[in-house]
């Protein structure tokens, strides 16, 4: 079994997304000290292969996914943060939050160029200044999750809590469902998928 070299997130900003690397530079000391790094296989960096591999618990992760609003021609973005086990409610919560008629997950490679992050890396941290970031409320309660870092190679270590800290998040209740809960179909496929 591989094993995880975490430590002091600032001692891997060389190893994770620019965009992250400046966003954590510019948070509080007191949030800072409370998120670690490690380099992984970017071959596991997937959820579930990641759990696997290192022998970190599903209920530890957290996904970060991109979706798209459209109302008339404007289109919205935003990042959605929701637990492994968990299912992000899109036709329902994600879209009365954005206030759109339609809402899918952002295309993959619309999602790769608007973040600069790669393909099942994208976090909540760094992410562009316009846009929301929706972290579902039971991800606040496990007392470390796992996030991408920004690039395949890396993840982030924080307790759930934290992520309420963070520029721009705003917590909601019932951003997803339990997976046995019926949900209606998405117009378009999951593009920036498991990504933590």
């Amino acid at each position: 079994m591989p094993t995880l070299n975490r430590m002091p997130v600032l001692l891997a900003t060389g190893s994770i997304a620019i965009p992250v690397a400046e966003a954590l530079v510019a948070l509080p000391s007191a949030v800072l000290q409370r998120i670690e790094a490690s380099p992984i296989d970017p071959d596991l960096a997937d959820t579930a292969a990641f759990s696997e591999a290192y022998g970190f618990p599903v209920s530890g992760g957290a996904n970060c996914i991109v979706v798209a609003g459209k109302r008339g021609d404007t289109v919205t973005y935003a990042a959605c943060v929701v637990l492994a086990s968990t299912k992000l409610d899109v036709n329902r919560t994600v879209k009365g939050l954005l206030g759109v008629r339609k809402v899918s997950f952002a295309p993959m490679d619309d999602a790769v160029e608007r973040t600069r992050m790669e393909y099942g890396g994208i976090t909540p941290i760094g992410l562009p200044a316009d846009w929301a970031v929706y972290v579902d409320s039971r991800v606040l309660e496990v007392p470390e999750v796992v996030i991408g870092a920004g690039v395949r190679g890396a993840k982030l270590f924080l307790p759930g809590a934290v992520l309420a800290e963070l520029p721009r998040v705003e917590v909601v209740e019932g951003l997803a469902v339990d997976p046995a809960e019926p949900a209606e179909p998405v117009a378009a496929a999951d593009a920036d998928g498991p990504s933590a």
